[in-house]
Formats: structure tokens, C-alpha cells, sequence
């Protein structure tokens, strides 16, 4: 008897959790297809699809341009933060070194230093450096952003290695790297491509630096980009909702092509 009731609570909380998501996603895209400039006070489909309020918002706000940028951004800061924070976290999780704690410590308070304590000092040294209105502005600080979270993600997969397996590789004469790549990365594929995934959506959904740190409105990110189209056509609710479907298309369809590796490593890291 309990058992049933817990699955019916389960299953309750699954539904309201479903439709929680479900539901503004259909919000929205209801709101795109309407006719340009009308309001849409409640969830209605539409008799007559207007799908060209995809291609006015999409020329309008430019998101060619924005998209290519967000990309670009994208792809450079995902390899070099799964790769810093992979050597980072294995060195953490299977090696003795001094002070290790307090260094982990230092990176673990990375976590809590928010985008607006940092984004004046870093205008002035990427001013400095000759790097402003440049992607590198945006990616470099992008990948010391992520750096504690991935550092504390790895960290916590490797420490859940057993140390005989470790030891038995080095037996065998494979040294640390070797041991890494030929025997703990193909066991890390799970939470390093979890964690890929969740760095590429912050990228992606990078707003305030590149607003700040690239001066040029069609080098922006695609998030940036939308921001300037809601100024520019705050009223028209269709083109905003059309907008905003172009921004979070690619996420959605990442997500979709790699979910059961993303939901692998979310639960792998609960589990541990």
C-alpha cells in the first residue's frame, strides 16, 4: 500500500514537474505564431500560423551574426575548460600535494564571486591588454569563471576511483598522464560531457560580459542580441516569443542529442 502511494506521489510530482516546463514552452511558442503586434493574453493556438515572424525577428534582430558569435565563444571555452578542469580534478582527486585543502578551497570560493564584482576591472585590464571588442574578452574570463565548478566536478569523480585501480595501472608502468587518459577518462566520459554540456549552455547564455567587453552589437552573443531586440520592439509580444525560441533552439537541441549521457552524469554525481 505504501509503495503504490509513493509511486502516485512520484508520479504527481514527475507531472507537475513535466508541465512546469512543458507548458510556458508551449506558452511560447503559441505567442510566436501569432499575428505581429497583438497580444496574447492566454495559452491559445493560433487559426492562421504566422511562421514568417520567425524570419522577421531572425532579420531584424540579426541573429545570424549573434548566433555565429555565441558559437564561436562557445566552442573555444567548452574544450579548454573540460580539459583544464579534467588535469585540474584528477591532480585534486588522486595526488598528494601540500596544501591541497586550502587550494581547493581558494577555487571553491571562485563560486561565489559574482559577474557584476568583476566585469569593471576586467573592461580596464582587457582595455589594457588590447583585447576588447574581441571574443577573446569574453572567453578567456569565461573559462576562469567555470574553472571552480568543473575543478569540484572532476574532483569529486576521481576521489570515487579506487585507488587499486590507479595503482594496478601504475604496476603495469603507465605513468599519470598515460594512466588518465587510457584508464580513468574512458570511465569520466559521463561527467565530462555533462559537464561540456553545462559549460556550452553558460557560454551560450552569456550576457552581461559580452555587453560589456565587445562594443560592437553584431559581435555580441545571441542573449545580448536579444536583449537589444526587447528595447527595440518591447510591444510586439510574437517577434520577442520568435526571438527568444532562435536563442534557445540550439541548447534544446544539444540537450536532446546527448541527453541520456547528460542525465548519466548528473546521476552518477548524486550517486557519489
Amino acid at each position: 500500500m505504501r509503495s503504490r502511494t509513493s509511486r502516485l506521489i512520484s508520479a504527481g510530482f514527475l507531472l507537475v514537474a513535466v508541465l512546469s516546463v512543458v507548458l510556458p514552452f508551449l506558452a511560447l511558442v503559441s505567442a510566436a505564431l501569432q499575428p505581429s503586434g497583438t497580444l496574447v493574453p492566454r495559452l491559445t493556438w493560433p487559426t492562421d500560423p504566422h511562421w514568417e515572424n520567425f524570419l522577421s525577428a531572425w532579420t531584424m534582430a540579426g541573429f545570424g551574426s549573434l548566433l555565429a558569435s555565441s558559437a564561436i565563444i562557445a566552442v573555444v571555452v567548452v574544450p579548454i575548460s573540460v580539459i583544464c578542469s579534467t588535469l585540474a580534478g584528477y591532480a585534486m582527486g588522486t595526488m598528494r600535494m601540500p596544501a591541497k585543502g586550502a587550494l581547493f578551497a581558494f577555487f571553491l570560493a571562485g563560486l561565489t564571486l559574482p559577474y557584476e564584482a568583476i566585469v569593471i576591472p576586467l573592461y580596464f585590464s582587457m582595455r589594457s591588454t588590447g583585447l576588447i571588442d574581441t571574443y577573446w574578452a569574453v572567453i578567456l574570463p569565461l573559462v576562469g569563471a567555470f574553472m571552480p565548478f568543473g575543478i569540484f566536478w572532476m574532483r569529486t569523480h576521481f576521489e570515487s576511483v579506487p585507488n587499486e585501480l590507479i595503482e594496478a595501472a601504475q604496476l603495469d608502468g603507465a605513468g599519470r598522464f598515460r594512466t588518465l587518459i587510457q584508464i580513468l577518462i574512458p570511465g569520466a566520459k559521463p561527467a565530462i560531457i555533462t559537464y561540456a554540456l553545462l559549460t556550452f549552455m553558460w557560454a551560450w547564455n552569456q550576457f552581461l560580459l559580452a555587453l560589456i567587453l565587445i562594443r560592437d552589437p553584431a559581435r555580441r552573443t545571441a542573449p545580448s542580441g536579444l536583449g537589444t531586440f526587447v528595447q527595440q520592439f518591447g510591444e510586439n509580444i510574437p517577434l520577442l516569443a520568435a526571438g527568444t525560441i532562435i536563442v534557445i533552439v540550439p541548447i534544446v537541441v544539444l540537450y536532446f542529442i546527448f541527453q541520456r549521457k547528460f542525465v548519466a552524469g548528473l546521476v552518477q554525481g548524486a550517486l557519489k
